[in-house]
């Protein structure tokens, strides 16, 4: 483990971003790991402090341990996971773009199938997943690991477009709930659980949909867009604050307030896929970029867990 002094590690582009404490933590960027490919998926287990994540194109997921600071192997193969999540049983959700699934790892370490086709057409290639207070589980499906070899396996979709679904806790049956994107991506409820958040990356934008109580969504409107040429959203995420950080690829992690303003950003050394809250008292951001897993201990505190 090492790091990286950085006195431009915060950029405030508002003074919310002062005055809301953003930048009130450490200055400087602690490299936990650096031999990846191109990481992503960063999810912290508070039982067992440890954080996990993929390494796509080696197909295999790490762990780092919180205690020791030392980085395992988690599994591999990992059918080319991407991201990866918690259901309200505290049992690993993780989207295999290489294998074209959203699996359940049960506490017994055996691997359960939710969703794999929609409609009976094979789905793309799952990119992140979220997971309700109701137990039903949403989550975004690209095409990102099906043009190529690099993230999964080159083939055609049968589906023949990029949408956001969900599973059905009680019937397992898996819903479209939006459509109409170029690249659907990172996906969150807000704390309520009223909106969902979808980033587009091919769009350059996020989307926000009101949730109805059927479970159905609005048409949604653009929250947020990438206007500085640079950025490129993948998954987002939020604090208790009601802030939405972003993984803005060579733009950093962005900070939006609730308002949809771009209030703040972290400078990061190498574009940012993923990011996640965790630590003992949640105020600890992991970021995973191209081929490292960085942390960042904030004066900010991340959404409840669940």
């Amino acid at each position: 483990m090492s790091s990286e002094t950085r006195p431009d590690v915060y950029e405030v582009v508002d003074e919310r971003f002062r005055t809301g404490r953003c930048a009130n933590g450490d200055m400087r960027l602690e490299r936990l790991y650096q031999d990846c490919r191109w990481a992503e998926g960063p999810l912290y287990l508070p039982a067992w402090r440890q954080v996990i994540w993929s390494d796509i194109p080696n197909d295999r997921m790490l762990r780092w341990d919180e205690a020791t600071g030392t980085v395992g192997l988690f599994r591999s193969p990992a059918g080319h996971s991407n991201g990866n999540t918690l259901d309200r049983e505290g049992r690993l959700i993780t989207c295999e773009q290489g294998n074209r699934r959203v699996t359940r790892t049960e506490h017994d370490g055996a691997i359960t199938v939710i969703a794999d086709r929609f409609e009976g057409k094979r789905l793309n290639s799952p990119n992140d997943a979220t997971v309700r207070s109701d137990g039903s589980i949403w989550f975004s499906d690209p095409d990102f690991g099906i043009t190529s070899d690099y993230e999964g396996h080159r083939a055609e979709s049968e589906i023949g477009a990029c949408n956001v679904y969900r599973v059905d806790p009680g019937t397992g049956q898996v819903r479209l709930v939006a459509d109409g994107f170029g690249g659907p991506n990172g996906l969150v409820f807000s704390l309520d659980e009223q909106q969902l958040y979808v980033s587009d990356t091919r769009a350059g934008h996020i989307r926000v949909f009101d949730v109805r109580e059927d479970g159905t969504l609005s048409d949604g409107k653009v929250f947020a867009e990438a206007t500085d040429g640079v950025a490129r959203f993948d998954n987002i995420r939020f604090d208790k604050d009601r802030r939405l950080w972003a993984a803005a690829m060579a733009g950093g992690v962005h900070c939006y307030d609730p308002d949809g303003t771009l209030i703040g950003r972290i400078r990061v050394p190498e574009p940012v896929s993923n990011i996640a809250f965790g630590g003992p008292k949640n105020n600890r951001l992991f970021i995973t970029a191209t081929t490292t897993l960085y942390s960042l201990v904030m004066s900010v505190t991340g959404a409840p867990r669940i």
